[in-house]
C-alpha cells in the first residue's frame, strides 16, 4: 500500500459533476467554491446545498467550502464594515453546517505594504490583530460548536509568521493555517519573501489546509501543476515533516488541469 499523500481539490458543484467519481472512489479531500459572493450568501443557498448533497451520496472525506472574501478584510479600520465581514463569516459557518463541511478558508488581513509599514505605527502589528479579533471572536463559538475549523490562506503575506501568530492568538482549535502555493510564490518572485518550503516550514503543524497551485512568481496564475516553476520536491518534504495532515486541495483555474496535475505529481512519487 502506497504511503503517499492523497490529493484533493477545490471546485464549484458545476465540475464536480465531472470530477465526482475521482473524489468519492478515494474519498479525497474536497473544497466547493459556490459559496464565495454575497448575491449567494445573501439569497436562498439551499437549492445549492441540496445539489451538493446528491452528487456526494457515498461520499465519506473531508469537505470544506471556501469562505467568502470579495472585498472582506478581516482587519478593517470601519467597524461598519467589520460588522458587515463578521456576517458573511457567519453566512459561511452556516453553510459550512447545512453541508455537514469541516472546514472553511477565509483570507489573511497582511498586505505587502502592511510588511513595509506597521511597524511605522507604535502598535500597528497589535492593531491589527485586535481587528481581526473584533471580527471574528464573535464568530469563533459558533466554529467551535459545529467543529469547523477556519483556516487563514495567505494573499499578498510576505511575512510567513504573521498570520501563524494571529491564528496563535485566538488560542482556538477552530483558527489554523492556510497556505497558497501560487501566492507564496508571487510573494517570492515579486517581493523577495521566502520559498514556498519555507512557509510550510515555518507553519508547521498550524498548517491545516494548503492550495496547490502552480505560477511563475510574477502572478497568481492557478496554472496546473507542472506548467510553471514551484519546487515540488521541496513542498512535498516540507509536507512530509507534519503531523497535522493538512488538506492538500488543488485550486485550479482551468479544472479540466486537476487529474493531468494529481498525474504530475505521481509520476514524481510525491502524491496520487
Amino acid at each position: 500500500m502506497t504511503s503517499l499523500p492523497v490529493l484533493g481539490a477545490a471546485m464549484p458543484l458545476d465540475a464536480l459533476e465531472t470530477h465526482r467519481d475521482w473524489i468519492i472512489d478515494a474519498q479525497r479531500d474536497l473544497e466547493l467554491q459556490d459559496f464565495i459572493t454575497a448575491d449567494v450568501l445573501n439569497g436562498d443557498w439551499m437549492p445549492l446545498v441540496e445539489r451538493a448533497r446528491g452528487l456526494l451520496d457515498g461520499y465519506s472525506g473531508r469537505l470544506g467550502i471556501h469562505g467568502p472574501f470579495w472585498g472582506l478584510s478581516l482587519a478593517n479600520p470601519d467597524a461598519d464594515v467589520r460588522a458587515l465581514v463578521t456576517r458573511r463569516m457567519e453566512q459561511g459557518l452556516a453553510v459550512c453546517e447545512a453541508l455537514g463541511a469541516t472546514q472553511m478558508v477565509i483570507h489573511s488581513p497582511y498586505t505587502t505594504w502592511m510588511y513595509n509599514n506597521l511597524d511605522n505605527a507604535k502598535n500597528g502589528r497589535r492593531d491589527v490583530v485586535d481587528l481581526v479579533h473584533a471580527t471574528l471572536d464573535p464568530v469563533i463559538a459558533r466554529a467551535e460548536s459545529i467543529g469547523v475549523t477556519m483556516v487563514l490562506e495567505n494573499i499578498e503575506d510576505k511575512d510567513p509568521d504573521a498570520r501563524c501568530e494571529l491564528a496563535r492568538s485566538f488560542d482556538s482549535a477552530a483558527v489554523k493555517v492556510s497556505i497558497d502555493t501560487g501566492h507564496a510564490h508571487y510573494a517570492h518572485g515579486t517581493t523577495m519573501a521566502p520559498p514556498v518550503d519555507y512557509y510550510v516550514h515555518r507553519a508547521g503543524d498550524l498548517l491545516e489546509h494548503i492550495h496547490l497551485q502552480d505560477a511563475d512568481g510574477y502572478a497568481d496564475r492557478h496554472w496546473a501543476i507542472g506548467k510553471g516553476t514551484v519546487n515540488w520536491p521541496a513542498v512535498f518534504a516540507a509536507l512530509a515533516q507534519l503531523t497535522s495532515k493538512p488538506r492538500l486541495i488543488m485550486e485550479l483555474r482551468d479544472k479540466s488541469g486537476i487529474r493531468p496535475s494529481a498525474d504530475y505529481l505521481r509520476g514524481l512519487g510525491l502524491a496520487e
